[in-house]
């Protein structure tokens, strides 16, 4: 078990993606003036609603980044209090105790992990790791020990997302769950995916699937050999919350996310906990379930 205070790298930045900033914050707190300027304005808005430095985690830090561009990888240094920079994502290999690659891009996930999982360094990959279950297998067969290749989308510890034993029992047996989500399939879908595969434990296997896709909007519905219909849908430019709808016997209930710091912290203080436990949190059966779904939301 590792004793001192963790070394992180980061990995950033993709198109659309500000996690490099917010992440690094979570674990370092952040300098106000600077984070203004941060092109992701949702970060320094919910960043503002916390207290720092109370609400780090503690015990670690990002010591290193890298992204595309120095200009980049300097601004959010100085956002997010991080004190080195590297020009080569691999020299961080030798300078930290994890890694955290920050980045949605999944097509670029195997190429940028690889140096990282091969010298036996735990990483954390975003959301989601892969497109399709052939880069998936490709990732995990990398992995040097169980946990090193943590990935989840955030939502998994969203606590307002979470069904509970009791509402479970409250609804009954649950016929249908619908889940939306704004923007794209590629990088949202996994959000809406995530949180209701750990919600229903017992879902089963694919019986049946449906897949709408006009470019914008996917549609993905699937019936589970539990008798489960999910539909997953990710709608673009509509204005819809990122929400899941539980259809019961006895009742229905709504689970909409309104908390994005604290999903991230718990899921940052997960992959910590995964890396001083040398225990694998996300098992891989549940990766590959969850890359199904994307990838036929891709056919």
């Amino acid at each position: 078990m590792i004793k001192s205070e963790l070394k992180l790298g980061i990995l950033g930045l993709s198109e659309g993606n500000g996690h490099p900033y917010s992440w690094a914050a979570i674990f370092n707190g952040y300098n106000p003036e600077v984070m203004a300027n941060c092109p992701f304005p949702v970060i320094p808005e919910y960043l503002a609603r916390q207290n720092f430095p109370q609400d780090t985690i503690k015990d670690a830090k990002v010591t290193h980044i890298w992204s595309q561009s120095r200009a980049i990888s300097e601004h959010i240094a100085s956002a997010s209090l991080i004190e080195n920079i590297v020009d080569d994502y691999s020299d961080m290999i030798e300078l930290v105790d994890a890694v955290l690659l920050a980045r949605d891009d999944a097509e670029n996930h195997l190429k940028m992990s690889r140096p990282f999982i091969e010298a036996g360094l735990p990483i954390f990959i975003d959301k989601p790791i892969a497109l399709n279950k052939r880069d998936l297998n490709k990732i995990l067969a990398l992995e040097q020990y169980p946990g090193q290749i943590f990935s989840c989308s955030a939502l998994r510890y969203a606590r307002e997302m979470q069904l509970t034993k009791d509402e479970h029992k409250e609804m009954g047996v649950i016929h249908a769950v619908y889940a939306t989500t704004p923007k794209n399939w590629r990088t949202y879908g996994v959000h809406i995916i995530e949180p209701v595969i750990r919600a229903i434990e017992d879902i089963g296997s694919v019986v049946k699937s449906f897949t709408v896709n006009d470019g914008e909007k996917t549609i993905v519905g699937i019936m589970w050999s539990s008798g489960v219909m999910t539909t997953f849908a990710a709608l673009g430019k509509a204005k819809v919350p990122l929400q899941m709808i539980f259809h019961g016997e006895k009742s229905t209930k709504e689970y909409k996310c309104t908390n994005t710091f604290d999903a991230f912290k718990a899921s940052l203080d997960a992959f910590v906990y995964s890396v001083r436990h040398r225990k694998r949190i996300v098992e891989p059966d549940q990766l590959e379930r969850i890359v199904d779904i994307i990838e036929r939301g891709l056919k």
